[in-house]
């Protein structure tokens, strides 16, 4: 067989209008088979580069530790409380049991986890971390961020940032531009799919996992435990806040009301030993304490209100939280992801391989147009 030439144009050549017939497509392919083979040398070459590319690559790429967490989103439903919300409304009152609304939903809580404002609600959050030399204190989530990734190092030639420190805190009222900067950079890292994976398991169920990979064992796990109880925090804080609010008013009423009672009671006792045998003649000195005794049928009435209706707003607090079960929380040592040097071997030498191929068909392709 003769080598192949794609610039020669002879009578078996069809125009561009015919047919190929199976056995022609058959030798064409023979054809470009018999030329790649007087490549064979400069293919094996650069695969050979590609695979020590790969393995290189795997040499240097640092392990990432994956932390993973599951739970269970509680979605109240009404159910046993129809009762109770029922009884209240009898009482004229509100028990806030429809706060929130939809936004807890499954599908809702995996974008509200995912938000800026709840992973950088978690990045304030208190945690412990260990220098390298043993010393133990306690951070922020994005002070570790910054001292595991030595940003503050490549903050040196940056005098308006390289001080700045992230102390835990739940008020960013005191924040300046830069450090506001700064937090969102880590958000946008962090939140990032590479890292930060939550998902749904099955639609048909409410159990939702935390998945979360970095090059720091221990930040993986404190950022996936520390995004779980952010959530669960936001959503007491929005969907019982009605319901809490509630409770805190009726508390309020109550003890004022029980100290109205109790001071009714001893304003009884007093006025009756001041009218002690008193002449039954004289019944307008027994008037105080009938006052006093009618202030305390009316306080106690209201008090037996008042504390059947704090213990139906107390029930209905209960009732919608806590917003998250777990069923799975993360275990050091975590599951270690390395990239393999025989696949980064293989997958190198496979792709730098394939792409000389294609160089090597294009480039005659091109030849035989231009001729």
């Amino acid at each position: 067989m003769t080598a192949f030439d794609p610039n020669t144009n002879d009578n078996n050549h069809l125009n561009d209008n015919d047919e190929i017939s199976l056995k022609e497509l058959i030798q064409k392919i023979k054809e470009w088979v018999a030329y790649l083979k007087t490549k064979w040398k400069l293919i094996i070459a650069i695969s050979a580069i590609g695979g020590a590319i790969g393995i290189v690559y795997a040499y240097f790429q640092k392990p990432t530790y994956k932390a993973v967490m599951t739970f269970v989103l509680e979605e109240d439903k009404g159910g046993g409380m129809s009762g109770a919300m029922g009884l209240a409304s009898s009482f004229g009152i509100d028990l806030g049991g429809a706060g929130g609304g939809g936004l807890f939903t499954s599908s809702n809580i995996l974008e509200l986890m995912k938000s800026r404002l709840v992973i950088e609600k978690t990045l304030l959050n208190a945690v412990p971390y260990t220098s390298e030399n043993g010393k133990t204190e306690t951070v922020s989530l994005a002070e570790y961020y910054i001292r595991a990734n030595k940003l503050r190092e490549a903050w040196e030639q940056k005098p308006a940032i390289k001080n700045i420190q992230f102390a835990p805190t739940t008020d960013r009222s005191k924040y300046t531009l830069q450090q506001d900067s700064i937090l969102f950079g880590i958000y946008s890292a962090l939140a990032n799919p590479k890292i930060l994976t939550i998902a749904q398991k099955d639609k048909k169920v409410s159990i939702i996992s935390i998945e979360v990979k970095t090059e720091d064992q221990l930040f993986s796990k404190l950022f996936c435990e520390q995004l779980a109880k952010e959530t669960s925090d936001f959503y007491i804080e929005t969907k019982s806040k009605k319901a809490k609010l509630n409770v805190d008013i009726l508390q309020k009423q109550t003890d004022s009301i029980r100290g109205e009672l109790n001071g009714a009671i001893v304003g009884v006792a007093s006025a009756m030993d001041n009218v002690f045998n008193l002449n039954t003649a004289l019944s307008s000195k027994s008037a105080p304490s009938k006052r006093r005794q009618v202030d305390v049928q009316a306080n106690t009435a209201i008090l037996t209100q008042l504390v059947a209706q704090l213990e139906l707003a107390k029930v209905t607090l209960r009732k919608e939280t806590p917003l998250i079960q777990t069923i799975d929380q993360p275990i050091l040592p975590l599951e270690k992801d390395k990239v393999s040097k025989l696949k980064s071997l293989i997958l190198g030498g496979f792709l730098a391989g394939f792409l000389t191929v294609l160089y090597l068909v294009f480039g005659q392709l091109y030849k035989k147009l231009v001729a």
